[in-house]
């Protein structure tokens, strides 16, 4: 596949640079002089127009009059905070931002895919594998904070003790699936998408595609919606106590 312009602009500017990273930790680049792969560089995009969105909103914050830049973020803010509430619960404030960032992160790189000759960066594994391993982390995090290793592990052994040493296992291996499910379901219907979209365009090129673009928009949305649901999901188990 043809390298999009980014991806060149950021491969001579730090591609030596990266790769004599990569390699240093033992991962071997298949192209020493462009490391950086589209689906990245396309990554790098989305969290870059993210990052200035929010320091757009926040530089021009206005109680009298907002721009409609804020309106949108305040939209946003409401939208998955009432999830949030609704999910998480008590305290649910403090996750609202992660879960948000991942919601707009995820459905920013899906709907790249409308764009003709970008291929969807999250119908590529290692997009979706990313995520879902900042999720998992995340998830774990809270969850010895809240309760301490010791309250957190019982999680995993169960209410009776004598069905513990069957349940313990069972459970790391479960949340450890968790990685594989959320990346499979991201990756397999965004992978659908784009091929489905591609094989119509390329048979009828007018009319009937376009159909299939607003297929692909609802995929999008739907798939970081429940992404992101997933993620309150694991965040409520991890940081709930058992009385």
């Amino acid at each position: 596949m043809e390298s999009y312009a980014v991806t060149r602009l950021l491969n001579a500017l730090f591609g030596p640079a990266i790769a004599a990273l990569m390699n240093l930790v033992g991962v071997h680049p298949a192209d020493a002089a462009a490391p950086i792969s589209n689906a990245y560089a396309m990554e790098l995009l989305v969290a870059a127009v993210l990052i200035a969105f929010f320091l757009l909103v926040r530089l021009t914050l206005s109680v009298e009059k907002p721009n409609p830049a804020q309106q949108i973020a305040e939209m946003i803010h409401e939208f998955s905070g009432g999830q949030a509430d609704q999910i998480i619960g008590h305290g649910y404030e403090r996750f609202q931002a992660f879960v948000t960032c991942i919601f707009l992160f995820v459905v920013l790189n899906n709907l790249l895919g409308l764009i003709p000759g970008i291929v969807t960066p999250t119908s590529q594994p290692v997009v979706p594998l990313g995520i879902a391993l900042c999720t998992f982390v995340y998830y774990n995090f809270y969850g010895f904070k809240e309760q301490g290793a010791v309250g957190y592990m019982k999680h995993f052994a169960g209410p009776v003790w004598w069905i513990a040493p069957l349940l313990f296992p069972i459970e790391i291996i479960s949340h450890c699936a968790r990685v594989m499910s959320l990346t499979i379901r991201l990756y397999a219907n965004m992978f659908a998408s784009d091929l489905v979209t591609l094989v119509f365009f390329s048979m009828i090129p007018v009319a009937i595609p376009a159909a299939f673009l607003g297929l692909h928009a609802a995929v999008s949305l739907i798939q970081a919606y429940v992404f992101m649901l997933l993620a309150m999901i694991y965040l409520t188990g991890a940081v709930s106590h058992e009385h």
